[in-house]
């Protein structure tokens, strides 16, 4: 008898996480010496973007 196991895995790195990794790592080798709210930027952006769309999606969603 065979099994039958497939394991999918949805997830994985997005580019702002990859840009946040390396500003801190920037930063932790004193690379950079930006502040860090600029050094965490990316995942501020996404967020903000998420909350845009989120906030179209619902203004012409249908009632």
């Amino acid at each position: 008898m065979e099994k039958n196991n497939s394991n999918i895995s949805i997830g994985g790195v997005s580019f702002s996480d990859l840009l946040t990794i390396l500003f801190v790592g920037l930063k932790l080798v004193h690379v950079i010496n930006w502040s860090w709210w600029w050094v965490l930027s990316p995942l501020w952006i996404e967020a903000a973007l998420l909350i845009i769309v989120i906030c179209v999606v619902m203004l012409f969603q249908e009632r």
